[in-house]
């Protein structure tokens, strides 16, 4: 399955990871369903946000890891 996220991430468009990087702060929940995915409303903790991801097929193990190492070359804390 394809998704925005990954498929930007995947073809090196870092810049738009950058912009998207505020919104992702401010409103993880409206960012990753703006990003085409589907998350329930009520799910606010980054960890059940990420395990429903994977648990629904939404994303894979590798997508997972791959987004965790971008963001730590990012310098982001995760």
């Amino acid at each position: 399955m394809s998704n925005p996220l990954f498929d930007m991430m995947q073809n090196g468009l870092a810049g738009s990871i950058m912009q998207m990087l505020p919104g992702m702060k401010q409103n993880p929940l409206s960012a990753l369903q703006s990003a085409g995915f589907n998350v329930p409303n009520g799910l606010n903790d980054p960890k059940q946000i990420l395990q429903h991801l994977v648990q629904s097929g939404q994303i894979n193990q590798g997508q997972l890891d791959y987004a965790q190492q971008m963001a730590r070359m990012l310098g982001l804390k995760i």
